[in-house]
């Protein structure tokens, strides 16, 4: 039994050998396949312990950022890849070490950035708010400058996993320096120094975390001297001459063996180990309660996975359906809305209907006041033209049918050209009526053909309803004068033709030669 429980004890100490050895690691536990391009400023880093503590910046998205640096604020790690899945992202990170802190530039933290700390079992360091570009730029120039000259920024994810992680280590390096002065009498190898700032970042307090580790070590190089003392000689001998069969020692009489070595002092050694195997076994069966609390409790966690996918499930039923009913209510809403309109369009159309119709009956009356005084010898109805314009004009025909013989009264004699004025010449008028000045050219078009044209001042209307009235024989008188002006002007150009007809032919007279 004593045999089995010092080859236990051999073979312990022999584990990590074989691990470093299995995994293709160096005497200081590092990858050879990682380290073929290691930069020459990190031979004294914590990359070159087993499994060192690590701080890892991380800037997710679709092209990732990751930086690693050691508790000595060393650059182990600078990159950034495009579409690389989780599970790559969580081995690049574990082959440099530990990871102790997943640290983020930004502020809430992403839920990425919380997924990877939970697969790393890590702590997360996020700043109480947004870094600005300006701060981190700052943050890592001064970072390279002082610690890692030469390195090269790519783009702005790794700036920003870099700058996480130098904002993380800044944040703690205060205490970290002051770790290093308590410790540097005390003789601690750079995985000691690592276990005791990593203590530290996890809560325990210096004073205690360093006490911790320097109590470890004494203890193990206390039981790591005796065991190397009885080494050579145990191992040459069998179980037999260790101990008799079914028999201990008399620890009273002392038989020593060809180096002198004690049995007592031997099964001393290994009533230890006994001790230390039991202790083991203690914490093997406290792990494997551990072990079984975890499997329930993961039992319970996917239970509860499925009873929350079921439950998601019916919600999304739910949410399918509260979609649909919706979707209904939307062409409900849409055809309610297009009925609305098609109201809103029809009572707008009465309104105008209503209108027209008030107008035609306005306009009804106002065409029988105008019959009853074209019946009248007395009065003369003038209807009105709004503007000198073919608009205008067709408008006020539609209105007022306007006829031959009628008279009517242009508002404006503005814009009418000899066009316009052939309109109203095709009508037949017997008298146009003008408050302002009309252009030459339609003048003459209406003097061409006769129609007079008068002045509003001249004649005494008066206005009913929509339309004018004047008196017969005002108008006539008007008229008249207006012919008679007219007879005038035309003799006056026939005689300044015959005139220059004359003047044209006693030059012509004048020129012929005299035979």
């Amino acid at each position: 039994m004593e045999e089995i429980n010092l080859l236990y004890y051999n073979n312990f100490f022999k584990r990590d050998l074989n691990k470093n050895k299995a995994l293709n690691l160096d005497n200081n536990g590092v990858s050879h396949d990682l380290l073929k391009d290691k930069p020459d400023n990190l031979e004294k880093s914590s990359f070159f312990r087993k499994d060192p503590w690590i701080i890892v910046g991380f800037d997710p998205g679709l092209t990732v950022g990751i930086a690693i640096i050691d508790l000595s604020g060393n650059l182990l790690f600078l990159s950034s890849f495009k579409e690389i899945s989780k599970a790559e992202v969580i081995n690049n990170i574990i082959s440099f070490g530990r990871a102790l802190i997943v640290a983020t530039d930004v502020y809430p933290i992403p839920k990425s950035v919380k997924k990877l700390a939970t697969a790393l079992n890590s702590k997360i360091y996020a700043p109480s708010k947004i870094m600005s570009v300006e701060s981190k730029k700052e943050l890592v120039d001064s970072f390279i400058k002082t610690l890692s000259p030469g390195q090269v920024i790519e783009n702005a994810h790794q700036r920003d996993a870099l700058a996480a992680a130098i904002k993380t280590y800044k944040n703690y390096e205060k205490k970290l320096n002051q770790i290093e002065k308590k410790t540097s009498e005390m003789d601690l190898n750079p995985e000691e120094m690592d276990k005791i700032k990593s203590l530290f970042i996890s809560g325990t307090p210096i004073t205690k975390a360093i006490n911790e580790v320097s109590g470890d070590k004494n203890s193990f190089n206390a039981m790591d001297k005796q065991r190397n003392e009885i080494k050579s000689p145990l191992s040459k001998k069998s179980p037999e001459d260790i101990l008799p069969p079914h028999t201990y020692p008399d620890y009273a009489t002392s038989k020593t063996d060809e180096n002198n070595i004690s049995l007592p002092e031997s099964s001393e050694f290994i009533l230890k180990l006994k001790k230390r195997i039991k202790t083991q076994e203690k914490q093997i069966k406290k792990q494997e309660g551990i072990i079984k609390n975890l499997r329930d409790k993961n039992k319970i966690s996917r239970n509860k996975i499925q009873r929350n996918k079921k439950e998601i499930s019916q919600l999304k039923s739910r949410i399918d359906k509260v979609h649909q009913d919706y979707s209904k209510d939307i062409l409900l809403n849409k055809e309610l809305s297009s009925k609305i309109e098609l109201i809103k369009k029809l009572i707008n159309q009465y309104k105008e209907e209503k209108s027209h119709r008030k107008r035609l009956e306005e306009n009804l009356k106002s065409i029988h006041k105008i019959r009853s005084m074209e019946i009248s010898k007395n009065d003369v109805p003038v209807k009105i033209v709004k503007s000198f314009t073919k608009e205008g004009i067709k408008e006020a025909g539609e209105y007022w049918k306007i006829k031959k013989g009628d008279v009517i009264l242009l508002k404006t004699s503005r814009g009418g050209g000899s066009n316009t004025a052939s309109v109203l010449v095709d009508i037949g008028l017997k008298a146009i009526i003008i408050t302002d000045q009309m252009s030459h050219t339609a003048r003459e078009v209406f003097e061409k053909e006769d129609i007079p044209v008068i002045n509003a001042d001249k004649l005494q209307l008066r206005m009913v309803d929509e339309f004018a009235i004047i008196k017969a024989e005002t108008l006539n008188n008007e008229i008249a004068k207006w012919n008679s002006k007219l007879k005038e002007q035309r003799k006056k150009e026939e005689e300044k033709k015959l005139l220059t007809v004359i003047d044209e032919y006693r030059a012509k007279r004048k020129r012929k030669p005299v035979d």
